[in-house]
């Protein structure tokens, strides 16, 4: 099933597409699990979702934009949206968690407009909503590998700092650490991700990348790293499923990326659960 990817160049370019994202999702998205911000992934993706909305609106208007690719204004509203949530955070620093239902229904908002300006759905954009293995161009590939390319120098540069900061955020303000620089590059990095990714995955469903091979991970991992481990295992394998049978059964690879993703996560908790109702073999000691 998998050697018709590498016949052809658009597939090919789609299966690493998908490795890459497969591994920087759920990397980004352990941090998030952690801070208790998943939610921002999905507002977010609804940020990038104006911004496609908007290229589409523009290129009635301006014909020469039609040849440009949406995902760079994606890209830019999905950072501009993270530059406002970090922003908000501030402005409401005792319910920082508002941040995101605000952005969220901005985008939703904004993106509604944008679609009804530009004469509603079309082909393209139902293909960034849900993903598509045919849209993944040349330029997407190069993008979304200089993407991973800098969330990895990133990740590997500011670990240390991310990990305290997830635990306990006050105490490494108090250690002297510039976290409000650090939380907005970390916004940015999952705003360029989210934007990168939507391609394969799809607007509305790249959030899911990020929490639910996570969610999954939790139930396997004794450690924080080990939890990296099993995130980019668990979300390697629903990216593959979802690209190679969404492509041989016709189905928006989106979808497909999700329903794996989901039955992962329940095999973990099934597996667990049965695991916890094991009877000890210990011998029992004398009374």
């Amino acid at each position: 099933m998998i050697e018709v990817f590498f016949q052809h160049d658009f597939l090919r370019q789609a299966l690493f597409a998908g490795i890459m994202i497969g591994i920087v999702a759920p990397f980004l998205g352990v941090f998030l699990v952690v801070k208790r911000m998943s939610l921002v992934a999905d507002a977010l993706s609804h940020i990038t979702l104006t911004g496609i909305a908007f290229h589409f609106l523009l290129a009635t208007v301006f014909i020469g934009l039609a040849d440009v690719d949406p995902l760079y204004m994606g890209m830019a509203f999905a950072v501009i949206g993270a530059l406002f949530i970090d922003q908000l955070r501030k402005v409401y620093s005792h319910f920082k968690e508002l941040a995101i239902p605000i952005m969220l229904s901005t985008g939703v908002g904004l993106g509604v407009v944008f679609i009804s300006m530009a004469d509603g759905f079309n082909t393209d954009l139902f293909a960034y909503l849900f993903g598509s293995v045919a849209a993944v161009g040349q330029t997407d590939f190069y993008t979304i590998s200089v993407v991973t390319v800098i969330v990895a120098v990133l990740l590997t540069l500011f670990y240390k700092e991310w990990f305290f900061m997830s635990f306990d955020e006050e105490q490494a303000a108090v250690s002297g650490l510039p976290g409000k620089w650090l939380d907005l590059v970390f916004t940015i990095l999952v705003a360029l991700v989210i934007a990168a990714a939507m391609r394969i995955v799809g607007i509305l469903l790249v959030s899911a990348l990020m929490s639910l091979p996570v969610a999954a991970a939790m139930q396997w991992a004794k450690s924080f790293k080990q939890m990296f481990v099993y995130s980019a295992l668990f979300g390697e394998v629903s990216v593959l499923t979802g690209i190679i049978l969404g492509f041989h059964l016709d189905l928006a690879p989106g979808g497909v990326i999700v329903v794996a993703a989901v039955v992962i996560l329940l095999f973990s908790l099934g597996w667990q659960k049965l695991r916890n109702k094991r009877p000890s073999l210990a011998p029992k000691q004398a009374s």
